[in-house]
């Protein structure tokens, strides 16, 4: 869960026109593996080491736990991972910034991770589904207004982990990178649920991490229905007081 000491480095105090507002932190993190930069991140300081195995994970870059944790000089805003990694990069370097998981690569075969077809199961009423995003814990967004979140829930609707950040990816990142650590994934049965739109990126994080189902506040896009068919993922949106819509694999949805 986010604590309060976690969600004050989350929220910095500015003046305007005689008042102070509290606002989203947007700050640059670079991951590296093995001494060598890989990708530069803007985020939302905190759990940086989360955030970097799931950005590796969902890469296709590691397939387990890694040791993650500050530089030997601890320098500010870098995250170390041990390696190996489990496929060579190709020397291509990540720039990512807080809007966008994917930007700057070229095409779907890039883009695509291998992930395995969801496994089946489990079968959730389509009430509890709608209910997820109410059960999603944001007090920096209550703060700011200005974050998205992700939650890891159980089939019965317990919140497991949830994480904030700028950008709608990170935070998606954020989640599987503690569930790595906690021996948690494949994340199957349990279900993932954003706070934003469904993009194709994250369904590509939830099926590479897999997840059965993800439900989402918003829309999803037509890229994200279609890789969440193929994977074998029910693909939920608009999920909002006691309706949702179920655009994938409604076997899942009771």
């Amino acid at each position: 869960m986010l604590d309060g000491v976690m969600a004050a480095h989350m929220v910095a105090v500015i003046e305007r026109d005689g008042h102070h507002d509290e606002v989203a932190v947007e700050e640059p993190m670079e991951i590296r593996v093995d001494g060598q930069a890989l990708s530069v991140t803007m985020r939302t300081p905190g759990h940086d080491e989360e955030l970097a195995l799931g950005f590796l994970l969902g890469e296709g870059l590691i397939d387990g736990p890694r040791a993650a944790g500050p530089t030997e000089d601890l320098a500010n805003n870098i995250v170390a991972v041990a390696g190996p990694l489990t496929r060579d990069p190709s020397g291509r370097r990540f720039y990512t910034t807080s809007s966008c998981g994917v930007c700057g690569r070229g095409s779907l075969e890039e883009v695509a991770v291998t992930a395995p077809v969801a496994a089946a199961g489990p079968v959730i009423a389509r009430a509890l589904l709608a209910e997820l995003p109410d059960r999603l814990r944001q007090p920096s967004f209550a703060r700011t207004g200005g974050l998205h979140a992700t939650g890891l829930f159980s089939p019965e609707g317990e919140l497991l982990i949830v994480r904030e950040d700028v950008g709608r990816h990170n935070a998606m990142d954020k989640v599987v990178g503690r569930a790595l650590l906690d021996g948690l994934v494949p994340v199957h049965p349990r279900v993932l649920c954003v706070s934003g739109r469904l993009s194709f990126e994250l369904v590509q994080k939830a099926a590479v991490a897999g997840a059965p189902i993800l439900v989402g506040v918003g829309a999803p896009t037509s890229l994200a229905i279609e890789l969440a068919e193929d994977r074998g993922l029910t693909l939920a949106g608009f999920a909002r007081g006691a309706t949702v819509n179920v655009y994938t694999r409604p076997e899942r949805a009771g």
